[in-house]
């Protein structure tokens, strides 16, 4: 399961481990990586200003993030007070699977996941209910929103999931540090999942 591709291609995607899980398993720590991929470098006191939260909180749980890799100093910026901060390159990919054979670690990936789709979510509810007020109208007739109802197998999913991942990896690549007049952050979001409450059809 990609939970956060971040702006790399996926075969350099990072499969993060039990330990490594248990350290991002909070909250404000998946709140700076996402801030960082989103919106690039930033000293702890930007974050803070950005997530409401004290510098000495986001200089503590960055410290933390880059001991395993999540996080990295940028070179040749900042001073010894104020540093800044970068995503570390690549993206996580999150196995549920291997690591939820304990209670614990269904726990953190859990709560890692879920804070994922908050911030998802949140990004999302912001573009509905402030784009047509702040974003120039070539900006929202570019922008989609898009739900796909089908009944197929799970290798018909997987097909489906890896395309577009591929597709969106491109896309990324194609324009990767680029920063041309007239640009500006984006996000894109896909979800592909099976119903819950839905039957599978006998084999």
């Amino acid at each position: 399961m990609n939970t956060t591709p971040d702006e790399t291609p996926f075969s350099a995607d990072r499969t993060i481990d039990l330990e490594s899980l248990k350290v991002l398993a909070h909250p404000l720590r998946v709140q700076i990586i996402d801030v960082l991929s989103m919106y690039g470098p930033h000293t702890a006191s930007g974050l803070a200003e950005r997530l409401g939260e004290s510098s000495g909180a986001t200089s503590y749980h960055l410290r933390q993030l880059a001991r395993h890799d999540f996080v990295r100093e940028v070179v040749d910026r900042g001073t010894a007070r104020e540093r800044w901060w970068e995503r570390a390159p690549g993206g996580i990919s999150l196995d549920a699977r291997k690591v939820a054979d304990t209670e614990a670690g269904r726990a953190a990936a859990s709560l890692v996941v879920r804070q994922w789709q908050s911030n998802r979510d949140m990004a999302l509810a912001e573009f509905i209910d402030r784009g047509l007020d702040v974003l120039p109208g070539d900006w929202m007739d570019a922008s989609a929103m898009n739900t796909a109802n089908a009944r197929v197998t799970a290798e018909q999913l997987d097909e489906l999931t890896k395309k577009i991942s591929r597709i969106t990896d491109e896309f990324v690549e194609m324009h990767r540090g680029q920063n041309l007049p007239g640009s500006r952050q984006i996000q894109v979001q896909f979800n592909a999942f099976p119903l819950i409450d839905g039957e599978e059809t006998p084999k």
